[in-house]
């Protein structure tokens, strides 16, 4: 049996070092645990700070390091870190001897995925986003299979389309629990719950958009709404004097650990688009303004997006839309349509796939060729 405790087959995880890549890692974790899987995690420098609590046997630090540009001094270092990773990848796959490596995305996936590839080893790629990141983009060509957060992630190639399998993304424990809230359209008169984050990178936009916006609101609309916004700590003082002001009722901090609980409880969510962003408001089931993170290369946010405003979830909002004027005006027509808040949660519910780590395990155990 390949390399674990004792008898129990060893699964090789491999994420870059963002939430957004870590978050599924840790469900599929999870999910692989409670089955009696042994999991590592290989990953770099940088996530293994955010990976204290990642519940994983072993963490494997390997070097990687992040396309930053075409020079030909930039494009050396990016080589040359992932060379190395390579090399060391190949030395902890020939010692770990995992019966399958599964990789979430990110620079720190190439060296042990592609070890694996050299290895002979069951490979697996989970793709997140709508449209395929530049590392799984290298990887997907050499995987055995790969993963799919959206079914038309490789639409228009024939040869990834043969090996994807459409699991959806999975969601943390904290996420499934808080699944189990149902909505609750406001009143008319009623309070009405709003919740907005950014992550690390949007939250200065909802911090220069968002008060201005609630400025703009009737008396009436301005009693009844009760905020929680994530802002970065340079923001917090000069947003709080803005609600203070208005006597908004506003609960202000630059991290909710919470975040499922709060996502629950509201009537309406103003965020980013990410796609753990996208995934928890779809299993959780809740209507949402999403303001995609413009100037990405892939514009990965923008699809995830669409995707769920079409579906009728979400009102999408570019960035050059999101304007103080606009958002206000959305926020008010919200705040007067409880039964179309109510419809925007039952699409976005009809979307999610809280399931999503079970599926993602059973394929791996089935490329792994694991019986459990």
């Amino acid at each position: 049996m390949a390399g674990g405790s004792g008898d129990a087959p060893l699964v090789l995880l491999a994420a870059g070092g963002t939430g957004g890549h870590l978050f599924p890692a840790e469900a599929l974790a999870n999910a692989l645990s409670r089955r009696g899987i042994v999991v590592d995690l290989a990953t770099d420098e940088r996530a293994a700070r955010y990976a204290g609590h990642f519940p994983a046997r072993q963490l494997h630090v390997l070097p990687a390091d992040t396309m930053r540009g075409r020079s030909p001094v930039a494009l050396a270092k990016t080589a040359l870190a992932l060379g190395t990773g390579l090399v060391k990848g190949l030395a902890l796959v020939r010692r770990l001897k995992p019966a399958a490596i599964v990789g979430f995305g990110g620079y720190p996936t190439v060296p042990p995925l592609l070890a694996g590839a050299f290895a002979g080893r069951p490979t697996l790629i989970h793709e997140a986003n709508g449209v395929m990141g530049r590392a799984n983009r290298l990887l997907a060509p050499r995987v055995t299979a790969i993963a799919l957060g959206y079914p038309d992630a490789v639409a228009g190639n024939a040869a990834l389309a043969a090996k994807a399998h459409h699991t959806g993304n999975p969601v943390r424990p904290a996420v499934q629990a808080a699944a189990r809230v149902p909505f609750e359209p406001p009143a008319t008169d009623g309070a009405f719950r709003l919740l907005v984050f950014g992550g690390s990178q949007g939250a200065r936009i909802m911090s220069e958009i968002v008060p201005p916006a609630v400025e703009k609101l009737a008396p009436e609309l301005l009693a009844r709404l009760h905020l929680t916004q994530q802002c970065r700590p340079e923001d917090i003082e000069a947003t709080r004097v803005v609600y203070d002001r208005l006597g908004v009722a506003a609960e202000l901090a630059p991290f909710f650990d919470d975040l499922p609980a709060r996502m629950a409880l509201a009537h309406l969510v103003v965020a980013r688009s990410g796609a753990s962003t996208v995934a928890e408001l779809s299993v959780i089931g809740r209507p949402s303004v999403l303001v995609p993170l413009p100037g990405a290369l892939d514009q990965d946010q923008l699809v995830n997006a669409t995707a769920l405003a079409r579906a009728g979830g979400a009102a999408l909002m570019p960035q050059a839309e999101f304007t103080p004027e606009r958002f206000a005006a959305e926020l008010a027509r919200l705040m007067g349509d409880p039964a179309g808040l109510t419809a925007m949660a039952q699409a976005a519910h009809a979307t999610g796939r809280a399931d999503a780590d079970q599926r993602l395990a059973d394929l791996v155990l089935r490329i792994a060729k694991i019986d459990v």
